[in-house]
């Protein structure tokens, strides 16, 4: 048996195995990836919920506003009063509980991912004071993902919710930011309730509240129609943002000037819903929701407990809260591992081939 030539590795081949390497290192940095830094945001926000659950504890203690443990279980100070001068309708105690879980920070944290919202991107927020929980782990998964959050308040509560007149959403925010858990200056502040206005409050609510809010040295919005109040809303958003769109709009609650006067915003899904998903009728109809639909913006509604848990994998009612709920922070990135395997084994096939066609060309050149 005789060598014709050399036993050199041929050439073609291994040119043929590098620049198949180098794509596959390429498909590895484009492709999308779960990333470990996004678990680590929804786990954030839960802790940062966890902390300001501590901080408004010690907070009602100091200014001598008990949290009622025969009400409010898990102790969070985000359960309300069942009446009171500023409450503006009906709501379900269990409810309220439900969404003070600190694992519904992670859960927005999902939705907000869901929205496309990325690290530094301005979201506005608009929230009734019904559920000081839903409130409290938007901002809280916010600051966990450092976004710009633009929040609005409005300080009308159904039962349970905010409706105490001696700890409101205002006396919340303030704790928190004083206390170092969050950093979150409100654009500005309404009454609430019916027509934006307090109509469905006792005249003591409607004056108690709107007091309170200039005294707080906070924006008061006082417009006459909803067309005129959204458009306020929507000024106050894109001043804030000074020229930066903002990619979300999250909804907390069932107010006036959210809402809309439109009943098809009933059907709206709980939760992330896409822009192109929200029904818009015409302008003089339209709450805040319906209008950043108009505008291509995403809505996160925050409004349905019970399909809000039932949805993002969440317990009812839960005493005690759960330690840990993965289900709340799964975000859907998992459905990138599919696709990096695959490519992997394409690789790996593709490895195999040019071995075997190695071995091959070697094995014709010794004979």
């Amino acid at each position: 048996m005789g060598i014709r030539g050399s036993l050199k590795v041929p050439v073609v081949p291994v040119i043929a195995l590098g620049v198949w390497s180098a794509l596959f290192l390429v498909f590895l940095i484009l492709a999308p990836e779960r990333r470990g830094g996004e678990d680590e945001d929804a786990a954030l926000a839960v802790r940062l919920m966890s902390r300001s659950i501590e901080a408004i504890r010690a907070g009602r203690t100091a200014a001598g506003v008990p949290i009622d443990p025969r009400t409010d279980l898990n102790r969070t100070g985000l359960v309300g009063v069942e009446n009171s001068s500023i409450t503006t309708s009906l709501g379900r105690l269990e409810a309220k509980r439900t969404a003070a879980n600190p694992q519904f920070a992670a859960a927005i944290v999902r939705m907000l991912r869901e929205a496309g919202v990325r690290r530094g991107d301005a979201v506005a927020l608009s929230a009734s004071s019904s559920f000081p929980g839903l409130i409290v782990a938007a901002l809280c998964a916010a600051q966990a993902m450092d976004l710009r959050i633009l929040p609005i308040l409005s300080l009308g509560a159904s039962n349970w919710g905010g409706n105490d007149p001696r700890w409101t959403g205002l006396e919340t925010i303030a704790c928190l930011n004083r206390g170092g858990v969050l950093d979150v200056p409100l654009l500005a502040a309404s009454v609430g309730g019916e027509g934006d206005a307090g109509g469905d409050m006792t005249a003591e609510g409607r004056n108690y509240l709107k007091q309170k809010i200039l005294k707080a040295g906070i924006l008061l919005i006082e417009e006459k129609t909803l067309a005129d109040d959204v458009r306020a809303r929507m000024g106050l958003f894109e001043r804030a943002a000074g020229g930066t769109a903002f990619k979300a709009f999250i909804n907390v609650g069932g107010s006036w000037v959210n809402m809309g006067v439109d009943p098809e915003v009933l059907k709206l899904k709980p939760g992330f819903n896409p822009a192109a998903r929200v029904f818009v009728p015409p302008a003089g109809r339209r709450g805040t929701i319906q209008e950043m639909a108009f505008r291509g913006i995403p809505v996160i509604h925050l409004l349905y407990v019970k399909g809000l848990a039932e949805r993002y994998g969440l317990p009812w009612d839960p005493f005690p809260f759960p330690v840990s709920d993965p289900a709340a922070s799964r975000d859907g990135g998992g459905a990138a591992e599919p696709l990096r395997i695959g490519g992997a084994a394409v690789y790996l096939f593709g490895v195999i081939g040019a071995a075997a066609l190695i071995h091959r060309r070697r094995r014709s050149l010794i004979e």
